[in-house]
């Protein structure tokens, strides 16, 4: 957390916040907008025997209403840290963690953009929004008694578009740049997401399977519990809207999924579409040059709700923009940051159409309308088209700078004001090896090697990420194992494949691991011989699979963000202390080093971390391996020719996510730990 909160308090404290008792400065001045216009609905939704809801409504608008109560009945916390945060009052709930979300919203001025850009938004889709925080506040008044804070509700359509605005640049590293600027530090010249924040994505045409199925894989990576969980839903309209999927907190609609005709998966990706710019500030700061002119620095300061033990209290700070964007001042002087998709809201335009295209070509006319700025789409249909798109709003950049560092911010020449066109992003659509797949890698893998795309042919200005993984690595290999048709055993089992590549930096990883010099310390000798023992998987059979992943753990977020890895014998001390702590052995069993816990569930679970069966986690009080992300809401799509869809689907917990006194609190989690499915009702 930066220090500026530290002094801040005291500051606080000083310009003499009035406190009474413990009430609270936050309620005391929270002033919501008026709601939109509440209109009659006509929906019911109804929970199938794993609490999905199946929801039914007269309009799209009525549907998204329905959305909004059946989502509030199982994660009303959520929902209300997420519009605390767009509100800029995640601070009066969360402290100081939350706080740094509302200085990002005031920075990255998301209820503004929202204003601004909303009547640009199509009725119909400013009818859903509106619907959707209609059902929240509807729940809200019903539900007082689990309002954490005072004034948030009602929240309008202006809200949730907001809750979009706020969230995208995060998906694409945003909080990796914010972070050291704040700090006084240059950001990184790779600026990812900050953790193992992926997914997995497959698609196999009916040419390549074996019985003329197409079948889709939905297998995105997120953490199992907060603001961006995923939630399922099958929804119905009478105006066409038909879709099973799921969502996070605050969307109006599935954001990935299927429909009668198609469907497809996200991926998080990692293309540059972020740039950030030293500017050249006058004596006070207050004025910065461009193209030799002194324009104004923009100035405004915001007072942030920070929750200090019982109290919530006003801290002051100052956000500044420049016309390339938001600006951070620091001691090392003034950086403005431009991101993809700066100052639009069209990426609710985009999610909502999509979910009721009916055929490629026009799924993909909407792809090409590039208003979700950043995210592979990974896309399979009914008539056997299958696609992977790295999709991304790619700056138009001239040549001629480092684009990966920081820009001079004196020179329009940098400030990009327009976009590549949809056909310029790599992709790769029905090829004829059958299959593509992501595991949030450079999309010069995703399909068989003689398809692939070829570096050269795109520009380097567009920052294509040349990130590899673990999983890519075991992809491409299972794929070019298969002999012949790809059926659905085969397919699942490279979806749930536990291996590690000796290609990928775990290959280098293990290797160093082995190369320390132990001679003086025989427990670390005997990890080492037990290492050498191990068969590359995390499949809970060989002796040595808790050691490996315990190391391989220790550089899960180096190895998924690309960065250097750390010496291998303070991680190799460490591995072994752990073990040796928790259990007095090494070759402890996987399944009971590495658990699922929920509720009264303790479940063993396998996998690894960047195992395609991927399992992130925590290390318990209790030495266990906790899961906490990877594998979650999964999802098996598909077409038989000439038969309707079908689908399976499963949750690492349950539709219930934090109703802990709920039949669906937990209820798939003996399912998801038995990788098996529950049949979706659609």
């Amino acid at each position: 957390m930066p220090r500026w909160f530290t002094w801040a308090f005291w500051a606080a404290i000083a310009l003499g916040a009035v406190v009474v008792g413990l009430a609270s400065w936050d309620a005391l001045i929270a002033s919501p907008p008026a709601a939109d216009p509440a209109r009659p609905r006509q929906v019911t939704f109804v929970r199938d025997q794993w609490g999905v809801p199946h929801i039914q409504g007269k309009t799209d608008a009525d549907v998204a209403y329905g959305i909004a109560l059946a989502h509030a009945e199982d994660d009303f916390r959520n929902l209300e840290e997420v519009l605390a945060a767009v509100r800029g009052r995640a601070g009066a709930i969360l402290g100081e963690e939350g706080a740094r979300l509302d200085f990002a919203g005031h920075l990255l001025d998301a209820q503004g953009v929202a204003a601004a850009g909303y009547a640009s938004l199509s009725p119909a889709t400013r009818a859903l929004v509106e619907a959707y925080a209609q059902g929240l506040n509807d729940y809200a008044a019903r539900h007082s008694h689990e309002l954490r804070l005072q004034g948030l509700f009602p929240v309008t359509g202006r809200d949730v578009v907001a809750g979009f605005v706020l969230r995208s640049p995060f998906f694409f590293g945003m909080d990796r740049v914010l972070g050291p600027l704040v700090e006084g530090k240059l950001p990184p010249r790779d600026a990812g997401p900050a953790d193992e924040r992926g997914s997995n994505a497959f698609a196999v045409a009916a040419a390549r399977s074996d019985d003329a199925t197409t079948r889709l894989i939905i297998n995105s990576h997120q953490p199992w519990e907060g603001g961006v969980t995923w939630w399922e839903l099958v929804v119905h309209s009478d105006e066409g809207w038909d879709f099973a999927g799921a969502n996070f907190p605050g969307a109006p609609f599935p954001l990935l999924g299927h429909n009668k005709h198609l469907g497809w998966a996200n991926t998080v990706n990692r293309p540059d579409l972020i740039d950030v710019y030293r500017l050249v500030l006058n004596e006070d700061r207050t004025a910065y040059r461009l193209d030799c002119r002194w324009l104004p620095l923009e100035a405004k300061r915001v007072w942030l709700r920070v929750k200090f033990g019982p109290l919530v209290l006003p801290v002051p700070r100052m956000v500044y923009r420049s016309r390339h964007g938001a600006v951070i001042l620091n001691d090392r002087g003034g950086f403005a940051i431009r991101h993809a998709g700066i100052g639009e809201v069209g990426q609710v335009e985009q999610y909502y159409r999509l979910n009721k295209a009916r055929d490629f070509d026009e799924w993909r006319r909407i792809m090409a309308t590039q208003m979700v700025p950043g995210t592979n789409f990974v896309y399979a249909d009914a008539q056997g088209h299958i696609g992977l798109f790295y999709n991304a709003k790619f700056p138009d950049r001239r040549p001629g700078f480092d684009w990966k560092g920081v820009l001079p911010g004196d020179t329009s020449a940098t400030l990009w004001t327009r976009y590549r066109p949809f056909s310029a992003i790599p992709m790769v659509v029905d090829p004829k090896a059958g299959w593509v797949a992501n595991a949030n890698n450079t999309p010069m893998v995703a399909t068989a090697p003689a398809e692939n795309l070829q570096a050269g042919a795109f520009a380097p200005e567009l920052g294509v990420e040349t990130f590899t993984t673990n999983r890519m690595h075991r992809f491409a290999e299972l794929f070019a194992g298969v002999n012949g048709p790809v059926s659905r055993d085969a397919l699942l089992r490279i979806k749930f494949d536990k291996g590690y590549s000796k290609a990928a930096a775990a290959g280098r990883w293990i290797a160093a691991v082995l190369a320390v010099d132990t001679r003086a310390s025989p427990d670390l000798a005997a990890a080492q011989a037990l290492l050498r023992r191990w068969d590359w998987t995390a499949d809970g059979i060989g002796p040595a699979d808790s050691l490996a992943v315990a190391l391989l753990a220790g550089v899960g977020r180096e190895v998924y963000r690309g960065d250097a890895l750390p010496p291998a014998a303070p991680k190799l001390r460490e591995a072994v202390d752990w073990l040796q702590g928790s259990f007095g052995r090494l070759d402890v069993p996987l399944g009971e080093f590495q658990r699922l816990r929920r509720g009264r569930m303790d479940l063993p679970v396998l996998g690894g971390p960047d195992a395609l069966r991927a399992i992130y986690a925590d290390r318990a009080p209790d030495g266990r391996r906790v899961g906490n992300n990877g594998d979650g809401y999964i999802m098996l799509v598909e077409w038989p020719a000439g038969r309707p869809v079908r689908s399976q689907s499963i949750h690492q917990f349950g539709a219930a996510t934090i109703r802990t006194l709920s039949p669906h609190y937990a209820d798939q989690a003996p399912l998801f730990a038995a990788e098996r499915w529950k049949t979706v009702e659609f």
